[in-house]
């Protein structure tokens, strides 16, 4: 069995004793995409020699050549875009906790550490890097480098991990039921197994050994975050560009056969009518060679050694026709059969090109360039934006894993919090990412002017239905920072603006 290295755990042990609680027969779903294996199985690679069914492995190396596809890499680039804004004067993230009701002293060291996290992550300027690798992938690994001298430093460095030399297993034991002769669950014991050599993970096959270069981990030792994807039977977990590896493929092949067809197509060709008189079947063969080989020289110049030299290996469909004909016929001619006459139309390859934007969930406007990028109201955004909009912050919150799966090591480690209080605190903390700087200016603007048109028409009721507190948080949006900064802006400056909102 591989040896149990540089891994920790944070508050709890490895192997999670379900004797003291409430059993079930019923092994958890891997959505994590974690190798299930019983308590007294194994766990390696194998060899296929069918090629009936690729492996993780060999997966993500598919999406990886999808990923450098011109139009698929186009695709990708705006989704990373749109959810990893490059600004000059913000984060590309921040930490929200105005929805937590933490002493303030909580909430400084918590954002602090989230600072800490963006520095190890070096997020400010790999960002788009980390997370067009996890889109793409489909999954992202960290090894969490700590000091194990001095553990309350927290994490001193994070590594990227090539997810083709990880995986994620699960080990259950399970125990018979005297009474009902069910398999109840006693132990799950999760870890990840590492091998420099990579590992080919197939759930059709059976568990072979484990190489003595497995290197076996902690859960908490590695950051993971997988795409939240599965196949049907829930084994392997998917990249966001998975469906689109068949329309990719079927762009390419059109691609190619139009090339193809274009070369054969283009050029017009002659016909050889070569007149055999009376000759025998076996001559006439002979003779028409002979005329072919004398007038069908192929004089080729080379450009790369500066030779010239008769090169005859064409292919037979650019080549001319020479047809024997019998006496009695017209004798010899030539004539020529014209080119082809439909060669701009290329209206299968715009369908299935649109087949690909589809599938990456891009809206097709953005990739025609004779479609100008245009900003406007609310009721003016088309569907197809709305939906991309939505698609990205999806992607957004299942990113975010990340950085709460390092916020989390460091808050433990360093003693802000327990393990049992993040349970409560992270369903509370909320990651916001900056927006394209023009685009947020101009949604600002057209929100602020919303809140205020709102703002007047309940003014009579403030200080009688509404209080100034319930209007600054739900009506203009401010958050708790905020408003503590402009009462005291306010208070600096002199009376509010507005003398008719009443005080607190």
């Amino acid at each position: 069995m591989a040896l149990s290295l540089f891994g920790f755990t944070i508050s709890r042990n490895e192997v999670n004793d379900l004797g003291t609680k409430a059993q079930s027969f019923i092994s958890p779903e891997p959505e994590d995409g974690a190798a299930t294996v019983s308590g007294a199985g194994y766990y390696g690679t194998y060899v296929d020699l069918d090629a009936s069914s690729k492996s993780e492995a060999e997966l993500i190396t598919r999406y990886r050549e999808a990923a450098m596809y011109a139009d698929a890499s186009t695709a990708v680039d705006e989704i990373v875009t749109e959810a990893i804004a490059a600004t000059d004067n913000e984060d590309p993230v921040t930490i929200n906790l105005d929805n937590s009701d933490l002493p303030e002293s909580i909430k400084d060291s918590i954002k602090i550490e989230f600072n800490e996290v963006l520095r190890l992550l070096n997020f400010n300027y790999k960002g788009y890097d980390w997370f067009r690798q996890w889109y793409v992938d489909g999954r992202i690994y960290f090894q969490k480098v700590i000091d194990v001298t001095n553990p309350k430093r927290g994490i001193v460095e994070l590594r990227n991990i090539d997810p083709r030399k990880i995986r994620k297993v699960r080990k259950i034991d399970k125990q018979k039921d005297q009474k009902t002769g069910a398999d109840l669950i006693k132990n799950i014991d999760e870890f990840f197994i590492y091998n420099d050599k990579g590992i080919n993970y197939n759930p059709q096959y059976s568990m072979a050994a484990v190489s003595n270069q497995s290197i076996r981990l902690s859960t908490d030792s590695v950051v993971y975050v997988p795409s939240g994807m599965m196949d049907l039977e829930k084994h392997v977990v998917l990249g966001y560009l998975h469906k689109a590896i068949k329309p990719i493929n079927q762009l390419k092949m059109m691609e190619d056969a139009l090339v193809i067809y274009r070369l054969s197509r283009a050029p017009e060709r002659r016909i050889f009518y070569i007149d055999v008189g009376n000759l025998p079947k076996i001559k006439a063969e002979q003779y028409l060679k002979d005329v072919m080989a004398r007038y069908r020289n192929k004089i080729v110049y080379d450009s790369a050694t500066g030779e010239i030299r008769d090169d005859r290996k064409f292919m037979s469909m650019l080549e001319d026709f020479w047809l024997p004909r019998r006496e009695g016929g017209r004798g010899t001619e030539i004539t020529t059969l014209p080119g082809g006459e439909n060669l701009g139309q290329i209206e299968d390859i715009n369908y299935f090109q649109q087949k690909v934007y589809q599938a990456l969930n891009v809206p097709v406007s953005r990739m025609q360039p004779q479609n100008g990028f245009q900003f406007g109201r609310a009721e003016e955004i088309t569907r197809d934006e709305l939906k991309f909009a939505k698609f990205v912050s999806r992607l957004r919150k299942k990113f975010n894993e990340i950085f709460l799966d390092v916020l989390r090591t460091n808050l433990v480690l360093k003693g802000v919090i327990t393990d049992q209080d993040w349970k409560v605190i992270s369903e509370k903390i909320q990651i916001r990412y900056a927006q394209d700087q023009y685009f947020a200016e101009m949604k600002e603007a057209d929100n602020l002017r919303n809140r205020v048109d709102i703002l007047n028409q309940i003014q009579p009721y403030i200080g009688s239905f509404f209080s100034k507190q319930y209007v600054m948080k739900n009506i203009l949006r401010m958050t708790d920072d905020d408003i503590e900064r402009i009462n005291g802006e306010i208070q600096t400056e002199g009376p509010p603006i507005n003398n008719t909102m009443p005080q607190q």
